[in-house]
């Protein structure tokens, strides 16, 4: 009976702790200087709890970009960067990364300490990155004497550029926005060729 009763209890720390990270996403995003006290009365839970996980604010901020970390990881790793057509990959993974990181703007703009496991999650992204693209110039989507880590940059400054958004693209789903911007990495702003 001691280890039935102990999941619930887990279960409940591991809700508690989402609701602490969701809540500090929110009010971070508005008040990046709020206070352990606003995210707990965000969160829904008492200060004590909020303390007894964190023990002070800057281990909830790296548990939060951890989180994200994760999150968008994930979000990459949905994309099937390794199996799925290029095409296909770059669209998925450029939906999904606009979705998380469109929730998770403050979270995902906290710059991560070296040797983090946090900054080892983005280091791995980058990597699948490269992959996707070395993958789609194989397949005659990129031109072959193109600088691959030049790409990279220019896809996350588009991505970066989706995410701050415009007041004409308000409403616009991130299938649509993925769309433009795998079709601006792929082939500019110049005529389409016949």
């Amino acid at each position: 009976m001691g280890e039935s009763s102990a999941r619930p209890l887990r279960a409940d720390a591991e809700r508690s702790v989402r609701a602490i990270l969701e809540a500090a996403e929110r009010v971070l995003s508005e008040d990046p200087g709020a206070s352990m006290e606003q995210i707990a009365a965000a969160a829904g839970v008492a200060r004590t709890t909020i303390h007894r996980r964190f023990a002070h604010r800057q281990a909830l901020v790296d548990a939060l970009a951890l989180s994200a970390a994760r999150r968008l990881a994930q979000a990459v790793d949905d994309g099937r960067p390794d199996t799925a057509p290029p095409s296909v990959a770059l669209h998925r993974i450029t939906a999904n990364v606009l979705e998380v990181k469109g929730a998770w703007t403050f979270a995902l703009g906290v710059p991560t300490a070296p040797g983090s496991e946090a900054a080892a999650i983005h280091q791995e992204m980058a990597g699948h990155c490269l992959t996707v693209l070395e993958r789609a110039r194989a397949e005659g989507l990129i031109d072959a004497s193109a600088d691959l880590h030049w790409v990279r940059r220019v896809y996350y400054a588009l991505l970066g550029e989706s995410l701050h958004g415009d007041a004409d693209d308000t409403g616009v789903d991130t299938d649509t926005l993925a769309a433009r911007v795998v079709d601006t990495l792929l082939h500019g702003a110049g005529p389409r060729r016949a």
